[in-house]
């Protein structure tokens, strides 16, 4: 099942043409995007018997906007690929690296990004939405805790991260667009290697990312288990969990973000398109 956002209203579909979630459940579940998460186990039992509606919408790529526009918690892991850790010189962490996105910066597929400085780097990310909230989730259990995955963009102004004397990761990557997710949230049974997905991005047509999520040092489930284990983990959470090689700090000469269209890309999951501009 694939659910997203459509000018703010929940849509679903299972391979056909899309729903209007409030309209088809007679108003039992919201038009919000953001509050099916907080019934999330509800909303798949009606969706089992309910996505037989004739009432379809034709919906193109420009129609979609975040589909989860207001989460409570945006927890983002570092130097969670294996290559990506060796092009930054950086020795395998042995627990995930954390930080924060803060929520003001997010915006949905298609959205246009303006580009603060010269200094933005890219990184394309999996990313997870949290359907069933909870403490000290166990691996073995953490699927089950999943609505579903998207796609991410955790865009990251460099030079504002170095500002000593610490590293400044939750700033540097929360200006305004720097959290582009979308277009839709697909739940996991919808793909058959939910553990090693292809992963990519673009910008202009130049491929700047290509990696698959197998590569990840933390894999979803123990992401889950950890973060939980300090955290109460809430419906709707967004977890960006890391990017593969191929960022623009850790080339030589390094890169950075011009205008144009940046393609991110996990396969099964969707292509997430912002329009960058200066």
């Amino acid at each position: 099942m694939r659910i997203a956002s459509s000018h703010g209203r929940l849509v679903v579909s299972r391979g056909g043409g899309w729903i209007d979630v409030e309209k088809a459940s007679g108003g039992r579940f919201a038009h919000d995007p953001q509050a099916v998460y907080d019934c999330w186990d509800e909303f798949l039992a009606w969706a089992a018997d309910g996505l037989d509606s004739s009432e379809t919408v034709d919906l193109d790529g420009t129609s979609f906007d975040s589909p989860v526009p207001r989460p409570r918690q945006i927890m983002a892991i570092g130097l969670n690929y294996r290559e990506h850790a060796r092009e930054s010189q950086m020795a395998e962490p042995e627990y995930p690296v954390v930080f924060t996105k803060f929520p003001s910066s997010l915006t949905g597929h298609g959205s246009t990004v303006t580009l603060p400085s010269d200094g933005i780097d890219w990184e394309v990310e999996l990313v997870v939405v949290i359907g069933k909230g909870g403490h000290r989730i166990l691996p073995e259990k953490a699927w089950d805790h999943v609505a579903g995955l998207t796609v991410g963009q955790d865009l990251s102004w460099r030079e504002v991260q170095g500002r000593g004397p610490a590293p400044q990761f939750a700033i540097a990557k929360s200006y305004p667009g720097f959290s582009p997710v979308g277009p839709m949230v697909v739940t996991p049974d919808e793909l058959a290697e939910k553990d090693d997905l292809a992963i990519s991005c673009s910008l202009n047509g130049e491929v700047l990312q290509d990696g698959r999520t197998s590569d990840l040092i933390f894999p979803v489930p123990e992401l889950i288990a950890y973060l939980s284990e300090a955290l109460t983990l809430c419906p709707g959470d967004l977890i960006f969990t890391g990017t593969p090689s191929g960022v623009g700090n850790g080339r030589n000469p390094k890169r950075f973000l011009v205008p144009g269209d940046l393609v991110s890309t996990v396969e099964g999951v969707g292509d997430l398109t912002v329009h960058l501009v200066n």
